[in-house]
């Protein structure tokens, strides 16, 4: 009896990924939304600057690599040269909530019919550990020594909570990877997300709280402990907007 197979939609590539890093089960819970929705052959991810820019390598589809941040424009480009075709990005936080944060907001704001699985690991993973605009107050990074200083920096960028106050997305969320429930949590969120772009619904984000252990210095079962002790009490989980839900 087969337990577990992989998707489809993944490659049988060996990863690239850190040890304990998440985003390989983030790659396999988005291989697995699309193969359930059977949109295998019409699907293009949109590949960030960041840890994920080797995406394409993991993906048994089309991929696209955009430059820094302008995942969400590239990606509302394809949409609609292609609306039959199923179009997501892929972006770190450093990606999307820093020099992407425009891109992002206004293919929010006209609600453009794409899915963004956004990755908030509250560091720059590829680049060294920097602080990032998710940096929590107080944490220790390569170019925040002695913490962020909130007087200085100022506070973290809750982008859920930030969007839902648009107009336009049709579907925002946050999730975590860190634990089988969670995990379970974010699989329906996102699918849920492809099934409303298949749909024709509009913009929908999925918000997914990853681990970095090399950045953050710890083992990978601390940087999953770090998540509900640290990451989750500052970004809460939920669903921030769902206007199927509302008419419904």
């Amino acid at each position: 009896m087969i337990v577990a197979k992989r998707p489809n939609s993944l490659t049988a590539t060996p990863t690239h990924y850190c040890p304990g890093c998440t985003h390989g089960i983030i790659h396999r819970l988005v291989a697995e939304a699309i193969d359930t929705l059977g949109v295998e052959g019409r699907t293009i991810g949109v590949a960030p600057v960041g840890c994920s820019v080797l995406a394409y390598n993991y993906f048994a589809f089309d991929m696209i690599e955009a430059a820094h941040g302008r995942a969400p424009a590239v990606a509302t480009g394809l949409k609609r040269a292609e609306p039959g075709n199923i179009i997501f990005s892929y972006q770190g936080d450093g990606d999307l909530a820093s020099i992407g944060m425009a891109e992002t907001v206004h293919a929010a704001a006209r609600n453009e019919n794409i899915t963004i699985i956004f990755v908030n690991n509250a560091i720059y993973g590829m680049t060294g550990g920097q602080m990032a605009p998710t940096s929590l107050p107080g944490q220790v990074t390569q170019t925040s020594p002695y913490g962020r200083d909130v007087t200085q920096c100022g506070y973290p960028i809750r982008v859920c909570e930030m969007l839902s106050q648009l107009e336009g997305p049709e579907y925002l969320t946050r999730v975590a990877v860190n634990s089988v429930k969670n995990v379970n949590t974010a699989k329906k969120a996102i699918e849920k997300a492809f099934r409303n772009q298949v749909e024709g619904k509009g913009f929908s984000l999925v918000e997914v709280l990853s681990g970095c252990p090399t950045n953050w210095g710890m083992t990978p079962q601390a940087a999953l402990q770090w998540i509900d002790d640290a990451m989750i009490p500052y970004y809460p989980l939920g669903v921030y907007k769902d206007r199927s839900a509302k008419e419904a």
